[in-house]
C-alpha cells in the first residue's frame, strides 16, 4: 500500500498533468481546482472560461495570467497578485492574506475583498462590476475610483470619501465612522449610513440637499 506522502505526491502529479491536458486543449471552458492541494501554476497559463481555486494551498498566481471568466480565490493563502493579471469576470478573493493590489490590476467584472487585510487600493481603480471592502482594514479610497456596480465599506475605518467618486449601483456605509460626504459624489442606487454619525446627526432629506448625485433613496 502507498504512503500518505505517496499518494499526496501522485495527486500533486495528476493536478498538473491536468493542468498541461487544459493548456493543450487550448484554455477552453472552466479550470476547476477546487478544494485540492495545488501549490502552484505554470506560466502562460490563459483560462478561457473559470478558474476556480477556491479553498487550495496556491500561495501565488504565475505572470501573464488571463482569466476569460471569473477567478475565484476564496479561503486560500494568496498575499498578492501579478502585475499583469486580467480577469474578465468576477474577482473574488475574500476570506484570502491579501494586503495590497498591483496598479495595473483590470477586472471588468465585480472585485470582492471582503474578510481580507486589505489597507490600500491603486490610484485610479476601475471596477466594471461591484467592489465589496465589506469588514476589511481600508481607511481611505483613492482619486479617481470608479465602480460600476455597488460599492459595500460597511465595517470599515472609512472616514471620508475622495472627491468625483462614482459609483453605478448602491453606497454602503453603514456601521463605519464616516463623517462628511463630498458634493460632488455621484450614486446611481441607495446610499445607506445606517449608524453612522451622519445619520445621527442630519435627516434624510438634510442629506439628500447634501449629496445631490445621489439616485436613489
Amino acid at each position: 500500500r502507498r504512503s500518505p506522502e505517496e499518494r499526496a505526491k501522485n495527486y500533486q502529479i495528476a493536478l498538473q498533468k491536468k493542468i498541461q491536458q487544459y493548456m493543450r486543449d487550448g484554455g477552453k471552458g472552466d479550470l476547476d481546482l477546487s478544494d485540492t492541494p495545488i501549490t502552484s501554476l505554470p506560466n502562460g497559463l490563459k483560462v478561457g472560461g473559470d478558474l476556480n481555486l477556491r479553498n487550495t494551498k496556491i500561495t501565488s498566481l504565475p505572470n501573464g495570467l488571463k482569466v476569460g471568466g471569473n477567478l475565484d480565490l476564496r479561503f486560500t493563502s494568496i498575499t498578492s497578485l501579478p502585475n499583469d493579471l486580467e480577469v474578465r469576470g468576477y474577482l473574488n478573493l475574500g476570506n484570502t492574506k491579501i494586503t495590497s493590489l498591483p496598479n495595473d490590476l483590470e477586472v471588468e467584472g465585480s472585485l470582492y475583498l471582503s474578510n481580507t487585510s486589505i489597507t490600500s487600493l491603486p490610484n485610479d481603480l476601475e471596477v466594471g462590476g461591484d467592489l465589496n471592502l465589506r469588514n476589511t482594514k481600508i481607511t481611505s479610497l483613492p482619486n479617481g475610483l470608479k465602480v460600476g456596480g455597488y460599492l459595500n465599506l460597511e465595517s470599515t475605518k472609512i472616514t471620508s470619501l475622495p472627491n468625483n467618486l462614482k459609483v453605478g449601483g448602491y453606497l454602503y456605509l453603514r456601521n463605519t465612522p464616516i463623517t462628511s460626504l463630498p458634493n460632488d459624489l455621484e450614486v446611481g442606487g441607495s446610499l445607506y449610513l445606517k449608524y453612522t454619525h451622519i445619520s445621527k446627526k442630519y435627516t434624510e432629506e438634510q442629506i439628500k440637499q447634501m449629496c445631490p448625485g445621489v439616485k436613489g433613496r
